[in-house]
């Protein structure tokens, strides 16, 4: 009785790695795009025995230029990444093999696997990624043609060394290295011509001539089993290629089954086997033939695999890519444009670390900031925690933590991967006078502030006090930084950006004319007023002579919640804009805004937010910088970079240097003048009508 060639399937190996590109790649790049993707993987032929044959797919599978691992051989695969586990279950799998085994089939018809035999190495894997839990579904499968639909054994396998001489074995070893060589990549598929003592290695694409040439030919694979008397999986294929278009010449056909091992050091080949069989053509096929190849799973079921990767995954690694899992689905569906880059990549500094701080780096955290830094002088106390969600009760005691460094460590607590410091530091304030012991003190602390807005590029502004704003504001708008500010009162809220008045963007401006008439599409950002263009007076002491109530900043609770969200909305927004911190303010008032296409992804970019929630109703209003502004006019910024702290000092010293400096004391006596002339005919024309 006649015995039928059994082949050895590959087993899956997948590395840990694929599935953290594939999550990856799904994220950032698929979305909820499903199509089928190529992909490749590699498999080994030099296994010590006891070992299944094993088709590997790493990090690197999805990059098909890249090459394989020295002396592997390729596999070409097809990814089906499935969006629900229902997609998964409910898949034709019969028709996406079916499917590439045409393509398998077509190859070898055309020839086109007589000159690349490695097509007939492929494989599929068929997917779904749970990027909540890493849980991951596969099934895998390496799709071989039955046909012809038995191959008999002429005689039982023997070894290398019982088939060949060991010069013929010499011959072989030598001309297979020299022909591997010469490759870009190992080939899979060979043949072997038999003259005497020399067994040449060459080109399956050759065999026609050899056979022509009355040569003995051998058809060679790289064969991954270690079994004593089965080849490997990849075999299948080429029987059936060698069929279509050899079989009336080789009826009679030996296969040399290649096994490269190597133990401690030395070479072992001779547990290669030699298969002779009959070979049976099948060129009169007009359809594809039947296509097998499912992996079973681990009971031996046919059916699909499961691996959780959540418990052996470094849990620092697991944040960092869950973290940003909300975001990346926006740009699925909603916001395909969402630029998180560039999100990600900006330094953000919080000015105060109270109240506003809290709930601001806690937004910033959810839209993937990643460089967070707290500015505060004071220390955690007992009124803080119930309303400043990064703090709990035992950063109170003793005294308290300084609030900058807990609110840092806290974020930390939260997402190691952010990049967060605290920093105790007393931001000096116009109005607040300065001894001359102090003054070497403040000055550090200048420096200090000055150093910190340059190595960030937003500062946000959330102090208690509106004198506390105004040196953060001169030196941020001298450096060009984008400054959102934020202040709440017991029911109302302000949330506003300021004015990027940078040389370029100013002069721009200028040029394309100043009136408010010019500027239907709305004020350019490098014109809009920062958080003081509306005082016609300068900051002062507003701590002074005040009692408890008027000391603390007593608000509704949720104000501080809106607010602190509308802060940060407000920077993704400018950042999202094409325009970026020049992004023309919108307002309120405009009519067509509800039904206009918005410049940025995610719609209005106002210059201010002003909130009732007395009324629950807000406002956008945007206002034009003031050439008198203590805090942003030109006067001002060019005699703080011209003298620099010696500027600053008079400006906390002396209560009326701003004034003077900006022009607002001469703006003064002419309104006053101007009421006292009015005031003067308003009696002459009453002594006039008497």
């Amino acid at each position: 009785m006649a015995t039928v060639l059994q082949y050895v399937p590959f087993s899956s190996m997948i590395d840990q790695g694929f599935w953290h590109k594939l999550s990856e790649n799904k994220l950032n790049v698929y979305g909820l795009d499903d199509k089928a993707r190529q992909i490749r993987g590699f498999y080994y032929n030099g296994d010590p025995g006891g070992l299944a044959p094993r088709l590997t797919i790493d990090y690197a599978a999805f990059d098909t230029t890249e090459k394989i691992p020295a002396r592997n051989l390729p596999a070409l695969g097809v990814l089906h990444n499935m969006n629900t586990v229902e997609a998964f279950k409910e898949i034709d799998k019969k028709q996406i093999i079916n499917s590439l085994g045409t393509e398998i089939w077509n190859d070898i018809k055309s020839g086109a696997a007589l000159k690349n035999p490695s097509l007939l190495s492929r494989f599929l894997l068929l997917t779904y990624a749970n990027l909540k839990k890493y849980h991951y579904f596969y099934w895998f499968a390496s799709p071989c043609l039955v046909a012809p639909e038995t191959v008999n054994v002429n005689s039982p396998p023997v070894t290398l060394d019982k088939r060949f001489s060991p010069q013929q074995v010499a011959s072989l070893l030598e001309s297979y290295d020299a022909y591997q060589l010469q490759k870009p990549q190992f080939e899979n598929y060979f043949i072997l011509v038999e003259e005497g003592d020399t067994v040449t290695v060459r080109d399956v694409a050759t065999i026609t001539q050899a056979l022509a040439d009355k040569k003995k030919v051998l058809a060679g694979f790289c064969d991954p089993c270690t079994l004593e008397t089965n080849p490997g999986w990849p075999l299948r294929n080429f029987i059936t290629l060698l069929a279509f278009h050899c079989a009336n010449e080789l009826k009679d056909l030996e296969v040399v089954c290649f096994r490269d091992r190597s133990r401690q050091g030395q070479r072992e080949v001779t547990h290669s086997l030699v298969i002779s069989i009959k070979l049976s053509s099948v060129a009169e096929l007009t359809e594809t033939p039947k296509v097998l190849g499912w992996e079973r799973n681990e009971r031996q079921k046919m059916g699909a695999r499961m691996v959780d990767l959540s418990a052996s995954m470094d849990p620092t690694r697991l944040a960092e890519s869950a973290v940003d899992l909300n975001l990346k689905l926006m740009r699925w569906r909603l916001m395909p444009d969402l630029c998180l880059e560039k999100i990600g990549a900006t330094r953000c500094l919080l000015l105060g670390s109270g109240t506003l701080g809290c709930n601001v780096a806690r937004n910033l955290l959810s839209w993937g900031v990643r460089h967070i830094t707290f500015l505060d002088n004071a220390r955690v106390s007992y009124s803080n925690p119930v309303r400043q969600s990064l703090f709990t009760f035992e950063d109170c005691l003793d005294g308290g933590k300084p609030k900058a460094q807990a609110a840092a460590d806290a974020l930390k607590r939260i997402f190691p991967g952010v990049i967060s410091e605290g920093v105790a530091l007393s931001i000096p304030m116009p109005g607040h006078s300065v001894s001359s012991g102090l003054e070497k003190q403040v000055e550090e602390d200048v420096k200090k502030l000055e150093q910190l807005i340059e190595q960030h590029d937003v500062i946000f502004l959330l102090m208690d006090t509106r004198e506390s704003r105004w040196l953060p504001s001169v030196i941020a708008g001298a450096k060009g930084k984008i400054v959102i500010n934020a202040a709440l009162g017991f029911d109302t809220f302000l949330v506003l950006r300021h004015g990027v008045k940078t040389e370029e963007k100013s002069v721009a401006a200028a040029a394309a004319g100043d009136s408010l008439a010019s500027m239907s599409d709305g004020i350019p950002g490098s014109l809009l007023g920062c958080y003081f263009c509306n005082d016609v007076v300068a900051p002062g002491n507003s701590m002074k002579d005040r009692t408890l109530d008027q000391q603390c900043t007593v608000t509704r609770p949720g104000v501080s919640l809106m607010a602190g969200a509308l802060a940060v909305e407000l920077l993704i927004s400018v950042l999202q804009h094409p325009k970026g911190s020049d992004a023309p303010s919108e307002t309120s008032s405009k009519e067509d805004n509800l039904t206009k296409e918005a410049e940025c992804s995610l719609g209005l970019v106002p210059h201010q937010i002003r909130g009732f929630l007395s009324r629950f109703h807000q406002i956008l209003p945007a206002g034009r910088a003031f050439d008198k502004c203590t805090a942003c006019s030109h006067i001002v910024l060019e005699h703080y970079q011209k003298d620099g702290f010696q500027f600053l000092l008079r400006a906390f010293n002396e209560p009326m240097f701003l004034e003077d400096l900006t022009g607002l004391t001469q703006m003064h006596q002419e309104t006053m003048e101007a009421e006292v002339w009015d005031l003067s005919d308003d009696e002459e024309l009453s002594s006039m009508e008497t």
